[in-house]
């Protein structure tokens, strides 16, 4: 305990490590990452909940990171874009097959190009997907009480809307799509 009343030690659980920390009470989860933690993928855009750069898992859901505070946080399972694919040895050249299947299609459909959103489309596409497998609609969604079957039934129209808090000024949203439906065609990619 630091004493003081403007301060919280607490244990963030990200990427499936404890990490402990000492924060303002006021420092948002985003900054707790990257100031504290040293994970630098998620971006700081605008700050205010509007871009998505800064989008991370937390429990499985979509959250952005500038807007929750660290201490809400505490307890919680965090995964930043550092964590979604497995664990490698930083000696092995072959490091594409360590990648999550978004972080592939990513790439084999050109779905970045500056690289700032990135993180955050790719934390934000892994959430889309799990919604969509547990049949949440969207405001796209035809039949909004039956929801959708699961993430192999997106149509471009479905990604673009559950894509929509993720912006990318570089423009690079068809491939950003593309990559998104060829993972949710393979059911068993997300799962």
């Amino acid at each position: 305990m630091t004493g003081d009343p403007t301060t919280t030690d607490l244990v963030l659980h990200v990427n499936g490590q404890a990490l402990p920390m000492t924060v303002d009470n006021r420092v948002t989860l985003l900054d707790a990452l990257r100031e504290h933690a040293g994970l630098t993928g998620a971006k700081k855009g605008c700050d205010h909940g509007q871009c998505g750069a800064c989008t991370v898992l937390v429990d499985g859901r979509r959250a952005n990171g500038c807007l929750l505070l660290a201490v809400a946080a505490e307890g919680r399972a965090v995964t930043t874009v550092e964590g979604v694919g497995a664990a490698r040895d930083d000696a092995d050249p072959d490091f594409v097959e360590d990648l999550h299947p978004l972080q592939r299609a990513f790439l084999e459909r050109d779905g970045f190009q500056c690289g700032y959103c990135t993180p955050g489309q790719i934390c934000s596409a892994i959430g889309a997907l799990t919604e969509a497998d547990e049949g949440w609609p969207s405001h796209v969604t035809a039949d909004v009480a039956d929801g959708v079957a699961d993430a192999a039934a997106l149509d471009d129209a479905e990604v673009r809307e559950r894509m929509s808090g993720n912006l990318c000024r570089c423009g690079a949203y068809a491939g950003i799509r593309a990559a998104v439906l060829d993972v949710a065609a393979q059911v068993e990619a997300h799962r």
